[in-house]
Parts: structure tokens; sequence; C-alpha cells
């Protein structure tokens, strides 16, 4: 066997490897796509596989919905549950970097939202896991919202500028819910209530996640929805 036929039998092995990648992926994000088109008919809700650059943008108030570049959602499910306006999405962003020859590398980010709108104007806050990070933090004084619960204050971060509308959300039901959930970040502002994933989740979990949102939209207390 010569050099020039080696060169090209490992030439050809690796451009076959990268297409066998390439329609591997394609075919696990149609299996995927068509995999949330039959929940969203189970559920009774509109779908669209597209990419939505305008909708990240309108949601932008949202913290995690506001990170990198190039933001866009997809895999859209939109409509009515349980009598509740509901939207849920996988989303993407990208962040940059340096090499170390300084040429400039791109990361992709993907994850999923589910959203509930209701009718009031709400202050934004943020309930999201504590991490080591964060503990370190209480050691050294940076203190965020502490609750009766120290089981809650020790499972989740809640932060907000209005305290007040911060507790009469984590009320004694609310927090005792919100401990079942230990691994969603929940944020609160404006029209909306939304489970953010910093990745993506699965089509099967579409309907759980949706419960859990309507499980805390109706432990929100009502005199909060009176202006």
């Amino acid at each position: 066997m010569n050099d020039d036929y080696l060169v090209f039998l490992i030439v050809g092995g690796v451009v076959a490897f990268i297409l066998a990648l390439g329609l591997l992926g394609w075919w696990q994000e149609r299996k995927r796509r068509e995999a949330f088109r039959a929940i969203a008919e189970h559920l009774g809700l509109q779908f669209s596989h597209h990419r939505d650059a305008a909708l990240m943008q309108r949601l932008g108030f949202l913290n995690r919905l506001a990170r990198g570049s190039n933001r866009y959602a997809y895999n859209v499910l939109q409509g009515v549950y349980q009598g509740n306006p509901v939207l849920c999405f996988d989303y993407h962003y990208e962040t940059y970097s340096r090499g170390s020859k300084g040429q400039r590398q791109t990361h992709h980010h993907y994850g999923s939202v589910y959203m509930v709108k209701h009718p009031a104007n709400f202050p934004e806050v943020e309930i999201y896991p504590r991490n080591f990070i964060h503990r370190i933090g209480q050691v050294l004084g940076f203190q965020d919202i502490q609750f009766e619960s120290v089981e809650f204050s020790k499972a989740f971060v809640v932060k907000a500028r209005d305290r007040r509308f911060a507790y009469d959300v984590c009320h004694p039901r609310m927090m005792e819910f919100l401990l079942q959930y230990r691994d969603f970040n929940l944020e609160i502002e404006a029209h909306c209530i939304a489970i953010c994933y910093d990745r993506r989740q699965s089509p099967d979990e579409v309907q759980p996640h949706l419960d859990a949102l309507i499980g805390i939209r109706e432990l929100m207390p009502d005199y909060l929805y009176v202006e």
C-alpha cells in the first residue's frame, strides 16, 4: 500500500465520520422536533420549529434570556393549558472567548423555558438553586433574602429589589412546593412566571414542567393581582 493511497483512506474515513455525525445530529433533531409536535397536538397547543429571534428579544427582560448574542427560540409550543396561557421553547445563545493563539472561539449554549402569562405586572424575583459558590458568599457576608424555612433558604437563592414582594411570593405553601423542584431557575417579572433550564429538556418533560408551573401560578396570592 503506497503512501498516497493511505492518505486517501485516512482523509476519506475522516470525511465519512464527519458526515455520519452530521446525519446523526440531523436525525436526532428531527426526532426531537416530531416528538414536540406530538406533545403539542396532545395538549392542544400550537407548535413551530422555526427559529424565532424576535420572541427572545421580547422576553429579554428575563435575565436568563438576555445572555450572550445570536439568541433565538425554536421548538415553540404555545396556547392555553388548564385555562392558562402558556409558552415553552428551546433556546440558543452564543458566547465568545479567546484561544491560546488569540483566535476567537464561539461557544453555543442551549436550554429550555416554560412560561405562564398572567394579567399583573410584577416586579422581578429570581429563585434558583444554591450552590457552593453562594455558600462561600454567605460566609463572606454576602446575604440574599432569607426566610423562616431554613431548608428553603439553604436550597435556594432568592433575589428581588422589592423584598416585600419576594416575601409575598415565598409564603410557607409556596416554599414547600418549590422544595419538590430543586433544579430549576424560577423568574417572575412583568406578566410572566417562567421556569428556565440551562440545558435542553426532553419533550416528555413538557407536561410535567407545565403542571409545576401551573402549581406555582395557583399558589401566587390572589391579593397580588388586585390593583
